[in-house]
């Protein structure tokens, strides 16, 4: 699959399930306390009114969360035009814009903190590094990045969910492989947490905390 196929086929796909997916996952931070505190966390390391993105933010529940946490959201994007008009819609007192992680559309260290919450888990592994290449070049020195993503080796592929004639692979990381990967890249990993399955959850979720070195 090529750099094309992939960003294309993830589009697709939520811009096929937005509505369903929105409809049946109304209030996934509200459920899930180990999750909150994770974004507390990040949120007291960035600082008070720290700028940040929310790359890959489907519907905006997590960009509203890290504005009620006193951060300065920059912008929440995404790929899917009809994720992102659910979005707009319940939340239009925020930014939300469509386009790619792998592109930014911002100058060098504009931010200070990146949250990409399970958006990875689409992206090939092999263009990890330069993912994290661009997660690093738009946060200025000392800026964090927050990183979320399903435990495990085997993908979980999703064929015709909701009755929609779309597939996608959901890609499970090992923590140790992430880090790794986020060292080679410039970053200094910061917390590693792992939390058991939720009720609706298959696997266990992990969440990495990485900081550019740098005042």
């Amino acid at each position: 699959m090529t750099d094309t196929d992939f960003v294309t086929a993830t589009r697709v796909f939520y811009d096929a399930v937005a509505e369903d997916y929105a409809e049946m996952f109304p209030s996934e931070i509200a459920d899930k306390p180990l999750d909150r505190a994770v974004f507390a966390g990040f949120a007291d390391l960035v600082g008070p009114g720290g700028r940040v993105a929310d790359l890959g933010c489907g519907p905006g529940r997590v960009t509203a969360h890290l504005a009620s946490l006193g951060l300065s959201v920059v912008l929440g994007l995404d790929l899917s035009e009809s994720m992102l008009a659910i979005a707009r819609r319940e939340h239009p007192g925020l930014r939300f814009e469509q386009g790619s992680m792998l592109e930014l559309d911002l100058p060098d260290g504009a931010l200070d903190g990146v949250v990409s919450w399970y958006s990875s888990i689409h992206t090939p592994v092999e263009e990890l590094p330069a993912l994290f290449a661009e997660f690093l070049r738009v946060l200025a020195p000392g800026g964090h990045l927050l990183l979320a993503f399903q435990v495990g080796d085997v993908p979980s592929r999703q064929d015709r969910p909701f009755g929609h004639p779309v597939v996608l692979d959901f890609l499970r990381r090992r923590p140790e492989q992430m880090a790794d990967l986020l060292r080679e890249a410039g970053f200094t990993l910061v917390a590693s947490t792992v939390r058991e399955a939720a009720p609706n959850e298959k696997t266990r979720q992990a969440a990495l905390i990485a900081r550019r070195p740098g005042e």
